[in-house]
């Protein structure tokens, strides 16, 4: 089975934003995934919320998957937003946060879809809201957190700046 990931809003965020601070993070995130045909999937969900302030245009889904809403991603999102409903308080960092329906669903759809392997996102918040669903439930898919260099999440070398990370 290929590798397969889910990228969030905040991902194509910082790829689509020449000036933002993780740009060319998710710039070596997206060319590693071409080159090693890693099969980049986009929810429907990410689009409606990237659609907000950003154009479908700006998207490069010719280069994706595009993941829908179904039926057993609206089970499984109920399920999850249980959990994370129940346990909210003990989520320190998104008490102020307006509680999770598009990342319930988001993590619905990648535990769903049994191809994916990682949630690729910039947003540590989603990172703590996964650690509690794999504390409550089983989820079948990682995290993975474009704030780290690509190099160093897949444990290459890097000979651009003449030095091996």
């Amino acid at each position: 089975m290929s590798s397969n990931v889910l990228l969030d809003t905040s991902f194509f965020i910082r790829l689509l934003n020449d000036d933002d601070m993780l740009h060319e993070n998710a710039v070596g995130y997206y060319k590693y995934f071409l080159e090693n045909n890693i099969i980049m999937k986009i929810s429907t969900i990410s689009v409606a919320e990237y659609c907000v302030k950003g154009s479908i245009d700006e998207l490069p889904l010719r280069n994706l998957q595009v993941l829908t809403f179904n039926i057993d991603h609206a089970e499984k999102t109920g399920e999850f937003a249980r959990i994370i409903f129940s346990e909210k308080d003990k989520l320190t960092d998104i008490k102020e946060r307006v509680i999770i329906p598009n990342d319930s669903k988001l993590f619905a759809q990648a535990h769903c879809d049994i191809t994916v392997t990682h949630f690729v996102t910039s947003d540590k918040k989603s990172m703590s809201i996964i650690g509690l669903l794999k504390n409550r439930t089983k989820i079948n898919f990682d995290f993975m957190d474009i704030s780290i260099p690509y190099s160093q999440s897949f444990g290459l070398l890097n000979f651009n700046n003449k030095t091996a990370e």
